[in-house]
């Protein structure tokens, strides 16, 4: 209840914030901050040898893709072509083919998974962004015709593709590596821990609605308010078949399928709004519809799953 909270206020203030000043200007320096205080902390028992676990493990790893670039891309897809809105459909599947992102260690560890085998899977989903920019690519130049638009620009973001997988995996990595060793930070890391997490949260997400992209939604609301229903129904729809499915295909009982299991309920939203802050002139402000109420879906959502599977919050 209490990160339940903690989204909303930070949410709430952060759009008001937005509507009453300049708003702020996004800068990568966010992801920084995310890998520092959310994926840092859950490193301190990862070791090199660790990635043997690919390998031992590969029949979660080729379940995982088959969720995260099969299954959730046509959900979206389907759910999508209902909306009967371009920008809508377009976030939608955008978000469908991003999995994991800043707090998905945060929840491995929380739910007691494999963090070192999740650290594994949030570094080979950050190297597969290449593959899920081509697949909205592909989305979006096959379904436009339906949607009665014209789609012909190349989607590229490939500058920020290295900039994430520093800021995300290698600096969090040897962060974690000095933490180790200075015993008295280490210590206060671990005491304090949940209400790092939480401050982090509420200081990324007052950051998130607060952006200067964020308040072309108020002009989405001026003509088209509709659609903020559709989007939010489209997300909740969205999240839901995503969560029945991978608890079905998922053995929870399993530290290293809980892992994966959380790759797959946690999309990467951050990147998201990146990606459909810089291609909203291509499919219309509405594609920022399904990014931000992203946020207010899976956090709770996420929260629910693990109190319903007895997970440790």
């Amino acid at each position: 209840m209490q990160l339940i909270v903690v989204v909303i206020i930070g949410t709430l203030l952060g759009f008001a914030y937005g509507s009453y000043t300049d708003g702020f200007i996004f800068s990568t320096n966010i992801c920084l901050f995310a890998g520092i205080t959310l994926i840092m902390p859950s490193l301190f028992n990862f070791e090199l040898k660790d990635v043997k676990l690919i390998w031992i493990h590969k029949g979660v790893l080729f379940k995982g893709f088959l969720v995260n670039y099969l299954v959730l891309p046509l959900f979206a897809i389907a759910i999508g072509y209902v909306t009967n809105d371009f920008g809508i459909s377009a976030g939608l599947f955008l978000l469908s083919v991003l999995s994991g992102g800043g707090m998905v260690m945060h929840w491995i560890k929380k739910s007691n998974g494999d963090t070192s085998f999740g650290f594994l899977l949030l570094f080979i989903n950050l190297v597969a962004i290449s593959l899920s920019l081509l697949m909205l690519h592909l989305f979006a130049m096959y379904s436009a015709p339906h949607f009665g638009v014209s789609y012909e620009a190349e989607i590229s973001i490939s500058r920020f593709t290295n900039a994430v997988i520093e800021l995300l995996i290698v600096i969090p990595f040897i962060a974690s590596r000095v933490v180790l060793y200075i015993k008295p930070l280490l210590s206060w890391i671990q005491n304090y821990r949940k209400y790092i997490s939480h401050i982090s949260i509420f200081i990324i997400l007052f950051y998130l609605f607060g952006l200067q992209s964020s308040q072309l939604l108020v002009e989405v609301y001026d003509f088209e308010p509709e659609l903020f229903a559709v989007a939010l129904a489209a997300v909740t729809v969205f999240y839901v078949l995503n969560f029945l499915f991978s608890q079905w295909i998922y053995n929870l009982d399993s530290p290293q399928e809980r892992a994966a299991f959380w790759h797959s309920i946690t999309r990467y939203i951050t990147l998201g709004l990146v990606i459909s802050t810089f291609s909203s002139a291509t499919f219309g402000v509405s594609m920022l519809l399904p990014i931000m109420f992203a946020y207010i879906v899976q956090i709770p959502l996420s929260v629910y799953i693990a109190r319903k599977h007895n997970m440790v919050l």
